[in-house]
């Protein structure tokens, strides 16, 4: 054989080795890396089943969440109506005494003539009916000799006024009522003009 065939048999015979180590390493990587690979498959498999169960837990924990919340949204829903509906009671409790007494001045009245005692009995009545009121927080508006104001005044009349100057209300047609800090019903006036 001649040197240059040797060379380059021996060049192929060092590639060939070459390639058989690569080949072999190849192979050991893929099975170290295969043992690593099912290592941390069945290392995903428990982590997979702890993630699930917590996953449900939490999907549990979520739904007694929300249940919990609608129960507490339908007892505050029922708690409002049932409010709403008796919001009145105290003040018809207060207000019983007035109605007694009226209908005991009502027969009064039917029974006797004496006018003068059914008046004094109303004003009384009257009375006892602006304090259950006023106890409320209703009380009526002081207009006369007030400049007009159109959030506590409707005023239907303008008037010539020599007591009055210019915008001031001068007489009270029905009277206004605030309740605690609201205008409940605005008070009816003649302006002077």
């Amino acid at each position: 054989m001649s040197t240059e065939s040797k060379n380059q048999f021996e060049g192929n015979a060092d590639a060939e080795q070459a390639d058989a180590n690569y080949t072999e390493e190849t192979v050991e990587a893929s099975e170290a890396t295969g043992t690593v690979e099912t290592e941390n498959a069945d290392l995903s498999g428990l982590e997979l089943k702890e993630l699930r169960q917590q996953s449900e837990e939490n999907f549990q924990r979520s739904l007694r969440t929300q249940a919990d919340f609608d129960n507490f949204r339908r007892r505050t829903r029922q708690e409002k109506e049932e409010f709403a509906k008796y919001a009145s009671l105290k003040v018809i409790e207060q207000l019983l005494p007035v109605i007694d007494n009226l209908e005991r001045a009502l027969a009064a009245g039917k029974e006797g003539n004496d006018y003068e005692a059914l008046l004094k009995g109303v004003e009384m009545i009257y009375r006892q009916l602006e304090q259950t009121l006023g106890s409320e927080g209703l009380k009526p508006m002081d207009t006369i000799g007030k400049p007009f104001n159109p959030e506590f005044h409707q005023a239907i009349m303008q008037v010539e006024s020599e007591e009055y100057e210019e915008g001031i209300v001068v007489s009270e047609i029905q009277k206004g009522y605030l309740l605690k800090d609201r205008v409940l019903r605005p008070a009816m006036v003649q302006v002077s003009s």
